[in-house]
């Protein structure tokens, strides 16, 4: 079932979204069909729906104060053409707060040239002239433009927002005869808004530009007559051959047919090293093509490359909330009421028990009105998240969501599947041993039948061996998988079964003497895969993988960082696997594990230390990978299970992202509490500031949308957070 997207004019604070869930939800069947993208301004229903719910949505909305624009393919027919809008509703915004700007000015002027001086008509208490009035009243209007809508919505619902708080304001200066400064706080208020507005736009078009990097042509060649044409990338049709000359972007996912270079695949893997590519070797869209012009068959269409599946992937997470933006929500709602009961407490408190004026308190009300507005507290954590989601896509890490890039800060506990994960998951084939009349040649024909149907690393370096070595396989039929331990099928009419040292044990078909022969092997750390038919062992092959070189530093790195518990777990046998955790420094480890006791052991481990992540790149370790706190899976060359199932995917499979990512995490949670305290010590200095009553409108509209622009602007930093070198920038 498709989603229909409304783009929503007017969002940009989180109270506008609590707004709309509260209008909307109960059309479209309940909280849970909706979500939201602030920085993108869309409401997306989850489910499609016809042209008659559309148009109730759209009157749903603008119940609230906002306007809903339906868009994307995915809304039912009728609905999803957007009109072309005028320069008005494209720059309401802006064009309000000039006009309120223009008539305060205006205003001014005529009442100190009717007072005699500037100065006079600042200090002047008496009422303007009426004219100055009419002016001061219509600058008021133009900037609550899109203000005093929602606060009346507000007001109706009783849910008290910032934009009732400012109204408030204006009001109460009204009612003072503070005309000078009701409109001020009309206009500084909508040019608070539109600054806000400009610089959740700057922080859109700095992600989108992070990201959206796949060139929007590419030349093809023609089946029918060869010759190259251009064509949008979304036009060209899977099995094409495709050119790319030096210099260019690599437009889509694809087989290299001819020619050969070198690629910077930072894009997709976060690391600018220039890759040799050569015949057979697959490309990704969005990568550079550095040195030579290439041929290549693609393989993927524009919409399902790596670089899209990314990019997907990153949109989807941003609607995907932290658990610290839900935190600051719910305590916005708390904190906006609380305000109105302080600035009430001020109005009234001092004069009764200090006999002071009313008028002054009154004012000094309306002061904590304007600065508890608490816009900039609830914008701040979107922003940050959203930013540090954009930033750990560009280094090569693939976070799902906000609750994903916060969860590597409290991790106390890491486990790390061996194979493929601490090992380069490319085995090659040490010794083949055949056995009972059998030959070598027989062995490995028979072995690479039943290892077709696998993608596991050992079943490949079997394939592979067999290739090399010219021998041809017939085809296994009846195939049946036993998961982390072996496989079975039917040969030319005779059951064979191919598997572990374990699994041989277990069905009881190994002799005392093939016993010490395997033993023997596997102490010197390889891994062995035996095979038998009804009544007698076939023989076995011996693999031996290779150390990831940058695994030893990545465990020290993650040993410094402080976690508690580094673990391997392996379904390899005890001497193979206690070897590899020694080479790269790990202390705890446990061999011989199925799927199920992966996902024991992880379970256990999240009991005892609260947080663990769980790394891996199969299939058999997608149970694992769900079980854990955070699940991490290894994206270039890890299987497609694994890196669905996974919370967090390495595009790279590079080690040492995992210390970066949680250093990453740590950096954004930093940004994000220095933020909240910003926001709330500005609002606490105010605070006391009105309850000392020297306090002014001005000045709090002054360092409220300060506060919004500096609480933006500092989560914005971790775009530039490319790798290790910018550790120290925070």
């Amino acid at each position: 079932m498709e989603n229909c997207s409304f783009r929503i004019k007017g969002m940009c604070c989180g109270e506008e979204v609590g707004m709309l869930r509260s209008e909307v939800a109960p059309l479209v069947g309940g909280d849970e069909k909706l979500s939201f993208d602030l920085l993108s301004s869309k409401m997306t229903i989850n489910g499609s729906i016809d042209a008659k719910l559309a148009e109730k949505v759209i009157e749903a909305v603008a119940r609230t104060g906002m306007e809903a624009v339906s868009s994307g393919d995915a809304c039912a027919a009728g609905v999803c053409a957007i009109n072309a809008e005028s320069v008005w509703k494209r720059n309401g915004t802006l064009f309000s707060c000039a006009a309120s700007g223009l008539l305060l000015i205006a205003a001014f002027v005529f009442q100190a040239i009717h007072a005699g001086n500037l100065f006079t008509a600042l200090s002047d208490q008496s009422v303007p002239p009426i004219f100055a009035v009419v002016l001061y009243f219509s600058a008021i209007l133009a900037g609550g433009r899109f203000v005093f809508p929602r606060a009346l919505y507000a007001a109706r619902k009783l849910k008290p927002d910032m934009n009732l708080l400012m109204t408030l304001a204006v009001i109460g200066a009204i009612v003072l005869g503070e005309w000078l400064e009701a409109a001020s706080v009309s206009f500084l208020f909508s040019l608070a808004l539109l600054l806000e507005s400009w610089s959740l736009d700057k922080a859109k078009t700095e992600i989108a530009a992070l990201l959206d990097i796949t060139p929007p042509t590419a030349r093809f060649i023609c089946p029918h007559d060869g010759d190259i044409e251009e064509k949008p990338v979304g036009e060209i049709p899977v099995g094409a051959t495709v050119v790319v000359r030096p210099g260019e972007r690599i437009p889509l996912d694809g087989v290299i047919t001819r020619g050969t270079t070198f690629v910077n695949q930072a894009p997709i893997t976060g690391e600018s090293a220039l890759i040799a590519k050569g015949s057979g070797s697959e490309v990704f869209a969005g990568t550079i093509n550095e040195e030579a012009t290439i041929e290549f068959r693609s393989t993927r269409s524009a919409s399902d490359t790596t670089l899209s599946r990314i990019i997907r992937m990153v949109e989807e997470g941003r609607s995907r909330r932290a658990p610290t933006e839900q935190w600051v929500d719910k305590f916005a709602r708390v904190y906006t009421p609380l305000m109105m009961l302080v600035a009430l407490a001020i109005v009234v408190l001092p004069p009764l028990f200090t006999g002071g004026g009313w008028a002054g308190w009154f004012y000094e009300g309306l002061v904590v009105l304007v600065i508890a507005c608490p816009c900039a507290l609830v914008i701040s954590t979107p922003v940050t998240i959203v930013a540090g989601l954009s930033s750990a896509a560009r280094n090569g890490v693939l976070i799902k969501g906000g609750a994903y890039l916060e969860a590597p800060a409290r991790l106390k506990a890491i486990a790390f599947d061996k194979t493929g994960t601490i090992t380069l998951g490319e085995p090659s084939v040490k010794q083949v041993i055949a056995v009972n009349n059998h030959s070598e040649e027989g062995l490995i024909a028979n072995a690479a039948a039943l290892e077709a149907h696998s993608t596991h690393p050992v079943a490949r370096a079997i394939i592979r061996h067999a290739e090399s070595r010219g021998i041809r396989s017939s085809v296994a039929d009846s195939f049946t998988i036993f998961p982390g331990q072996g496989a079975e099928g039917s040969i030319d009419g005779k059951t064979f079964w191919i598997g572990s040292h374990r699994m041989l044990e277990r069905w009881q078909r190994e002799t005392p003497v093939f016993h010490d022969a395997i033993s023997r092997i596997e102490e010197a750390g390889n891994s062995i895969m035996v095979m038998w038919c009804d009544d007698h062992v076939c023989g076995l092959v011996s693999v031996a993988d290779k150390v990831r070189p940058e695994a030893k530093d990545a465990i020290a790195g993650l040993k410094a960082l402080g976690l508690k518990k580094v673990v391997m777990i392996s379904g390899d046998n005890l001497k193979t696997a206690e070897l590899i955790a020694k080479e790269v420094g790990i202390d705890e480890f446990h061999p011989e594990l199925l799927p199920g006791d992966k996902v024991r052991l992880i379970s256990e481990l999240k009991t005892k230390f609260g947080g663990i992540a769980m790394v891996g790149d199969g299939i058999n370790d997608a149970p694992a990978l769900a079980a854990a706190t955070v699940g991490i899976a290894m994206g270039a060359m890890g299987s497609d299970a694994a890196i669905e199932t996974a919370d967090i995917a390495l595009m790279s499979d590079d080690l040492s992202k995992i210390p970066w990512l949680i250093r990453h995490s740590r950096k954004t949670m930093a940004v994000i509490r220095q933020n909240v305290f910003i926001t709330l010590l500005v609002k606490s200095l105010f605070l006391g500031m009105a309850a000392a009553g020297v306090a002014t409108l001005w000045e709090a509209i002054a360092a409220d949308m300060g506060a919004s622009l500096l609480v933006i602007f500092n989560g914005l930093r971790l775009l530039s957070i490319t790798g290790a070198a910018d550790d120290k920038k925070l």
